[in-house]
This record gives structure tokens, C-alpha cells and sequence, in this order.
């Protein structure tokens, strides 16, 4: 029996216990705080999967940004502290958790036998696909259109929270020590940031990782009370927010009326469109995450 065996094996057992913990726990603030360490080890399982983009994601958004979220409500939650469980919930979970576990493993095991078509048939098409790596080719050229409608259910969640009518964030005063750290902290976000932006093209990064490093600096400097309310009827904000949508709708547009279909890039172009899109969607997903967190809700009284 193998170290790598044994460690992957303790992973498993620990994403599972710790998922039942935070279904269970008595207290919601132990909820949460089970879940952003269950986002950290799932983080890893996707490293250890060689899934290196989807392990940045569910570090920075899963575990981070919403971790920061649920806190944020709890914080403004007036339901009790404590929760009743009942014999029922708990049955009910364990046999949901075995039915959804019985449908997933005969779709996983084939995957297991044999040589797969569809990565050798997006390694065909790389070349012309303006990226160098296969993850970016295929969410932003041969699937766009997840891509898009991504976008699209991020802008949508904006709205709906702002229909909720939040209460406005409040924030302690500025602690020196934290002040200090956000003065730091926020360039770096920025720069790595910009690095996962154009990391994207070639290797494991891209546009939801780097609008998500983008946020969490901008959130820092808010909780520092470095960083003034931000408000949705700024309009500078608001094109960061329909900016990433409304360039891959034109571009999509542009193709189909001058190209050979909807998201079909012309191959001598495609680099610089996707490149493009990446940029707008990265301003994009920053703005919105912020807005999601700690926008400023007095503009939404009557």
C-alpha cells in the first residue's frame, strides 16, 4: 500500500465526514466554518486530480469568496443559534447521499476503460483554436457558450440579491495591524490577478480564478474601511458588470452575422477575441463578486 494511496484515501474519508459535519452541526456559525474547510480540501482533491483549474476555482470562490458570504449573512441572520436535527433529516440525507452515489458511478466508471475521443479530438483542433490550452479552448471557443451563460447566471444573482434588499454592511473600525496587511495583500491580489489572466491562454488559470483574486483584494481593503461603499448606480461599476456580457454578446453577434456562426471565431483572430473576452469577463466577475458581498444598500431604500 502505496504513501499516495494512503493519502488520497484520508482525503476521501475526510471530505465525507466533513461534509456530513457541516450538514449536521448544531450551530450554523460551525456550518459554515466546516463547509470553507471542506472547500479547501476538495481545493486539493482537484489538485490531486490534476484538475488544476477547477482546484484555483473552488479555492478562491467555493472556499474564499463564498465563505465569505455565508459569514456575512450569518452575521445578519436573526434565526437561532442552534439547530434541531431529528432522526428523519438525518435518514433522508444518508439515502439521498447513497441514490446520488449509485447514478454517479455507472456514469464514472466507463471514463475509467479505455482511450477516451474527446481529448484527442480537442488536441486536434488546438492549433487553430488561438489558446494553448485545452481547458481554455473548450470554454472559451468550443463551448463558449457555457462560458456565456456563466456570465449570465452570475448577472442574474447580482440582481436577485439586490431585490432582497440587504442590509448594509457594517464593518468595525480600522485595526491598524489589518490596515497594514490590506495595504499589502491588495496589490498582490492585483498582480496575481493578472498573472492567472494570462497564465489562462497556455496553462491552468483564467478569467472566474482572476476576477476572484481581484475581489477578495477589494474586499480586504473594504473591511479595512480602506475601500468607500461601493453602489450599483455608479456608472463606471455598472459597465464592469455587463461588460464581460455584452462583449461575447457582440462577438457572438459579429460571428454570426459576419463569420460562419454564433462563436465561431475566425482562426487568424481567435487568440486576440479570446484574449479580449477573458479581460472584459475578468472586470466583470470582479465587480459583481464585490457587489454580492459588501455593496452599499442604502441606494436600495424607498
Amino acid at each position: 500500500m502505496s504513501a499516495d494511496w494512503l493519502f488520497d484515501a484520508a482525503l476521501v474519508g475526510l471530505l465525507l465526514m466533513l461534509a456530513l459535519a457541516a450538514l449536521h452541526a448544531p450551530r450554523l456559525y460551525t456550518s459554515v466554518v466546516l463547509f470553507i474547510v471542506f472547500g479547501l480540501l476538495l481545493a486539493l482533491a482537484w489538485a490531486r486530480l490534476g484538475a488544476v483549474d477547477l482546484a484555483l476555482a473552488e479555492a478562491a470562490i467555493g472556499a474564499g469568496l463564498l465563505g465569505a458570504m455565508l459569514l456575512a449573512a450569518l452575521a445578519r441572520s436573526r434565526q437561532p443559534a442552534l439547530r434541531k436535527q431529528t432522526p428523519a433529516s438525518l435518514v433522508g440525507g444518508a439515502l439521498l447521499g447513497l441514490l446520488l452515489l449509485a447514478l454517479l458511478v455507472p456514469a464514472v466508471l466507463p471514463l475509467q476503460q479505455g482511450d477516451q475521443p474527446l481529448p484527442a479530438a480537442v488536441n486536434a483542433a488546438l492549433d487553430s483554436s488561438g489558446v494553448s490550452h485545452p481547458v481554455t479552448a473548450v470554454l472559451l471557443n468550443f463551448r463558449a457558450w457555457d462560458t456565456l451563460l456563466e456570465l449570465a447566471v452570475l448577472l442574474l444573482a447580482l440582481l436577485g440579491v439586490r431585490q432582497l434588499r440587504p442590509a448594509a454592511l457594517v464593518t468595525a473600525p480600522g485595526w491598524p495591524l489589518l490596515e497594514a496587511w490590506a495595504r499589502m495583500l491588495a496589490p498582490l491580489a492585483v498582480l496575481l490577478g493578472g498573472y492567472l489572466l494570462w497564465r489562462g491562454s497556455h496553462a491552468p488559470g483564467g478569467a472566474f480564478q482572476a476576477g476572484a483574486l481581484l475581489a477578495a483584494g477589494a474586499l480586504v481593503l473594504r473591511l479595512a474601511g480602506l475601500l468607500p461603499p461601493l453602489r450599483w448606480h455608479y456608472w463606471p461599476l455598472r459597465l464592469l458588470v455587463l461588460g464581460g456580457l455584452l462583449l461575447f454578446l457582440g462577438v457572438a453577434t459579429a460571428g454570426a452575422w459576419l463569420g460562419d456562426g454564433w462563436l465561431v471565431y475566425p482562426p487568424a483572430q481567435a487568440g486576440l477575441l479570446i484574449l479580449l473576452i477573458e479581460l472584459a469577463a475578468t472586470l466583470s466577475i470582479a465587480a459583481s463578486l464585490i457587489l454580492l458581498v459588501s455593496a452599499d444598500s442604502q441606494e436600495l431604500d424607498p
